[in-house]
């Protein structure tokens, strides 16, 4: 049988008959102490919780029922689960950003077969990418959508890394000007060449796309440049959607971002690389919208963890229950350090420093002469 230790001294303990509802009491010879150790059964109560969040179930099909499940595991929401450090270099990672609510956005990053990294922001921006990066070995590839700020970040963080931008996702923005039914035969032959982008596979079937979009410019420049008084009677471009996605086009050829994947010089290094962001649109944000839509009526904040929950055990090595329920953070030591910060931060604004305090001999004298220098 395993032996029991003494809670107060750390020695062995002995048997010491049992208490009144049957349970074995132990008793410590060198502090004299008794006592009835209790069972945690934290970890299998976590285990409980991470079934019905990555199940189907309902909480009143869960062991104990509703009421019982939730007493027993609402202190798990508590929890934070935090992403590791990746210090091995990756070939290809995938880089988006999920919306919960108006304000509250998780950046994702993932390879093809683990979630590598995840950050909670507002929204996207050059500050919380290079966060989320920050903590990741620098890739050879990286596949985006382009989000706000990303490029900026990718300079600094990974200056040295080959982005690709999902063609998917250049594709649905072309559409989204031009829609799948446009009324110009500039619109029809722009919304065809976005059709296209999806099918190269060669360098030269990508350069003769390039070509066509030049000559589609060059064929409606004057179309595009047409202007037209609006309702307020001021002067604006006729087909300024139009206008949008060709400098969206533009604006992506110059970064030349828009096909990495058929560099040959980069396909030596990498088996296959992807054009698109299906492998974490498809793999992790569309199995985390079921996630939510299987529990739906969470609040934001359980809805974020939830998040956080789903991208931890999905993580290279996640740790056991055990050792998340003693590592990871809590809302009371997060809110701990934030108080402990705010403290110094007053007490060094309120203590006076060397010049920051009034001298009383400047503003008060005794006699005539003054006790200060010139």
């Amino acid at each position: 049988m395993k032996s029991v230790n003494c809670p107060y001294c750390g020695a062995k303990c002995i048997r010491h008959g049992k208490n009144s509802s049957g349970t074995q009491r132990w008793f410590c010879p060198e502090c004299k102490s008794s006592f009835t150790p209790k069972i945690d059964n934290s970890s299998k109560q976590l285990n409980m919780f991470l079934k019905w969040l990555f199940g189907r179930s309902t909480q009143a099909n869960m062991p104990g029922g509703g009421r019982t499940f939730r007493r027993n595991t609402v202190k798990f929401w508590n929890l934070w689960p935090m992403p590791p450090v990746i210090e091995d270099k990756k070939d290809v990672l995938y880089l988006d950003g999920i919306y919960l609510a108006r304000k509250a956005c998780v950046l994702i990053c993932c390879d093809d077969k683990h979630v590598l990294g995840w950050y909670l922001c507002r929204y996207e921006h050059s500050g919380a990418w290079k966060a989320l990066m920050s903590r990741i070995e620098e890739p050879v590839m990286v596949v985006s959508d382009g989000g706000s700020g990303f490029n900026k970040a990718l300079r600094k963080t990974w200056p040295h890394a080959r982005h690709q931008r999902c063609l998917f996702h250049v594709f649905s923005q072309i559409k989204r000007y031009t829609t799948t039914r446009p009324k110009t035969l500039a619109g029809i032959e722009l919304y065809t060449l976005s059709k296209d982008l999806l099918k190269l596979d060669t360098k030269e079937e990508a350069e003769k796309w390039t070509e066509r979009f030049v000559e589609w410019m060059s064929k409606y420049n004057k179309f595009l440049s047409q202007m037209s008084r609006d309702e307020n009677g001021n002067w604006r471009y006729t087909h300024e959607r139009l206008l949008k996605a060709q400098r969206s086009i533009v604006r992506l050829i110059k970064e030349n971002s828009m096909f990495t994947y058929l560099d040959e010089q980069l396909s030596q290094e990498i088996d296959e690389l992807p054009s698109t962001n299906n492998r974490i649109e498809g793999g992790v944000n569309s199995r985390i919208r079921a996630l939510l839509r299987d529990h739906r009526g969470l609040s934001v904040e359980r809805r974020i963890k939830a998040v956080f929950w789903w991208c931890y055990m999905h993580s290279p090595e996640p740790l056991s229950v055990s050792e998340i329920l003693r590592v990871m953070p809590t809302d009371k030591s997060i809110s701990d350090i934030y108080e402990r910060i705010s403290d110094s931060e007053k007490r060094t604004s309120t203590i006076p420093m060397w010049g920051d305090a009034i001298v009383w001999s400047e503003l008060h004298r005794e006699d005539n002469y003054p006790s200060y220098w010139d």
